[in-house]
């Protein structure tokens, strides 16, 4: 009998369905034509940029530089031009700011007569680590030390954000709110259990090092003895560290600073629960006050602006639109390349916020074949992943130098395993303290499912030409002599690891096996076993390329190498620039939805790497889990 076509119900709902389609590509249209062509009327006419300063076209006098740091600090852009101007518009708290970007800003705020001071706002901040964190503490100190002041100001403060504030001559706090110090910790799950005893799955781990524990959640039911002791001899550096650095900012003692973490539960209970009143009592803000008062303090110090009925003052994004305009654009100069290599390492080309082996390699090529560039710096903020895409960047680093031009690695909050791979082979590797790098190992994970299938009653049989044919299928036992094959693979690929670090850093494999085996450690740590050369950020991994390319101070520009804007994408960055735009853009926020690129949570689960090669069931994974 043939199928009916005739349902009414099902016509009209298909009817409704296309409806609905039309009515939202109608509306996306209609909308991005009107905002597009409100925008070139508006640059015909000559509107001038602004971010809700009066006569923004020209700074003023006694001006303060707002740095509202809701949103995430990283070393480039993980998301879509648009997704960013969106974010930037509605002050959303996706959000990113290139640390480039502030201490660009924060850089020229110290040499700028018309700025007068620096208002920080630490409600939202989030970064993944402490490196860029100390980076752009030691900036904000920097400007202090120019004689400029710095209020600070947040409603609560985790520990990350009241470092920043703690830079500050005066911290102010919510009298609702809070600062929260509670120590470094770093807790996984762990799913040997559930994927052994309740699935049914097997799951065999091939690794060099006993320290080497990025796998160990899928084969243990806790963390092992060696991983609790190497995460807990740098955790505690990098804490001793942050400790240090408040009570100089803040002249306090270390030992208080201490002794209130670890009392913190009977200290709140002495003030009744006042988290304010302790923050206070300890010393950790200078007063309690609301928004209000703090606005009107800045107003009484610096110049009240009549148009915002504020204090007068310029945002993060209108001043760097700002002081690219006043600057001259690349003239011919001698160039120190930055190419940033952030995020996980994986195979082929790949959009920033992960490296790619065949994209990243591009970027180090252009540089060097480019003949004003004379020095590249190679920025790393990864975990490390997949060997072989690793091995494919240290080779064109290699290159670099071979090619005459001096190379300099600028780690930053984590250059571990493969994120150390594609930095090994620089002049010279810079990092903060509290990097966290090391973790020279190598694993391999494979997993079995013969039992979880006999759960349900299946069973997998077959034969095969010869012994190692289906040896790599997941429905059989994995074959000893397949597992030997495996380890084989693994213990070839961290040979090679040591011997490559050896090479570069003039040192032999077994010296080098001893701060290996995938044992991670702090920057400072890590600088004391020769695995890095100097202490310092991006700024003075720049200074040090142009030495060693014997480029004059103020001989040359820094330039990021980076995959080119669309123009249009350029054009939605622009307005979110603009104050009088960035209303136009609240008013359209569905436009991103209907075009597809919605912002999304780059959760992954930690198994997720594993997914992404194809072809051989045999990768050697040079991988830390050890951010924080």
């Amino acid at each position: 009998m043939a199928e009916s076509r005739s349902n009414p119900l099902w016509n009209f709902l298909v009817g409704v369905w296309r409806f609905i389609r039309f009515t939202n590509h109608l509306v996306f249209f209609i909308g991005l034509l009107f905002v597009l062509v409100f925008f070139f009327l508006a640059l015909t006419l000559g509107v001038s940029a602004s971010n809700g300063v009066k006569g923004a076209g020209s700074l003023q006098e006694k001006t303060a530089l707002v740095l509202d740091l809701k949103g995430n600090l990283v070393e480039q852009y993980t998301s879509a031009p648009i997704q960013r101007a969106f974010a930037q518009a509605t002050g959303n708290t996706d959000r990113e700011f290139q640390l480039r970007d502030l201490l660009s800003a924060i850089a020229a705020a110290k040499k700028d007569p018309k700025i007068d001071r620096i208002v920080l706002l630490t409600d939202g901040f989030n970064v993944a680590g402490f490196a860029a964190l100390h980076e752009l503490g030691a900036a904000l100190r920097d400007f202090r030390a120019g004689g400029k002041q710095i209020v600070a100001y947040g409603a609560g403060m985790e520990q990350k954000q009241y470092y920043l504030a703690a830079q500050a001559n005066e911290v102010y706090l919510d009298p609702d709110g809070a600062v929260l110090l509670e120590g470094l910790g770093r807790y996984r799950l762990y799913y040997r259990e559930a994927l052994q005893d309740k699935l049914g799955v097997d799951v065999h781990l091939f690794r060099v090092g006993e320290y080497k524990s990025a796998a160990e959640p899928y084969i243990l039911d806790a963390a092992s003895p060696a991983s609790r002791e190497a995460d807990l001899f740098w955790m505690n550096d990098l804490w001793n560290r942050y400790l240090g650095d408040i009570a100089s900012a803040r002249k306090l003692k270390v030992e208080d600073l201490t002794a209130l973490v670890m009392a913190m539960p009977t200290r709140v209970e002495a003030v009744q629960g006042d988290l304010a009143k302790l923050a206070l009592d300890a010393k950790l803000v200078d007063a309690l006050k609301t928004p209000h008062e703090v606005e009107t303090m800045l107003a009484e110090r610096g110049a009240y602006d009549d148009e915002s009925d504020s204090f007068r003052q310029i945002g993060l994004d209108a001043y760097l639109a700002q002081q690219l305009t006043a600057s001259s654009l690349f003239s011919g100069k001698a160039q120190v390349a930055v190419v940033v290599a952030e995020g996980e390492i994986t195979d082929g080309k790949q959009s920033p916020g992960t490296v790619g082996g065949d994209s990243t390699s591009e970027l180090i090529r252009e540089a060097r074949e480019d003949d004003n560039v004379k020095a590249l710096v190679l920025r790393v903020n990864s975990p490390g992943g997949s060997v072989f895409p690793s091995e494919q960047i240290r080779r064109e680093i290699a290159l670099t130098k071979e090619a005459g031009k001096p190379v300099v690695v600028s780690m930053g909050n984590v250059a571990a395993s493969g994120g150390y791979w594609i930095s090994m082979n620089a002049d010279r590797i810079y990092a903060d303290p509290s990097t966290i790098t090391g973790s020279i190992g190598i694993f391999g994970l494979w997993m079995s499912a013969p039992r979880a299938l006999e759960k349900i009653g299946v069973h997998s049989d077959g034969i095969g030409t010869t012994p190692l044919a289906g040896a790599f299928d997941v429905t059989r036992p994995l074959d000893p002599a397949a597992g030997g094959l495996i380890q084989s693979v693994i213990d070839h690929g961290y040979q090679q690891f040591i011997g490559k670090v050896a090479q570069a850093r003039g040192s032999v494999p077994e010296k080098i096996d001893t701060i290996a085996r995938g044992r991670v450690w702090s920057g400072a740590q890590a600088k004391e076993r020769g695995l890095v050369d100097e202490f310092g950020g991006v700024r003075e991994a720049q200074l040090a390329a142009a030495k060693l390319a014997k480029l004059a101070p103020d001989s040359y520009e820094v330039h990021y190498v980076e995959p080119q804007v669309s123009a249009i994408d350029q054009i939605f960055l622009d307005m979110s620039r603009n104050a009088r735009y960035a209303g136009l853009l609240r008013t359209f926020g569905p436009v991103p939805a209907l075009l597809g690129r919605e912002t999304t949570e780059r959760v992954q689960s930690e198994l997720s790497w594993l997914d992404r090669k194809g072809g051989s069931p045999i990768r050697a994974v040079a991988h830390c889990f050890c951010s924080l």
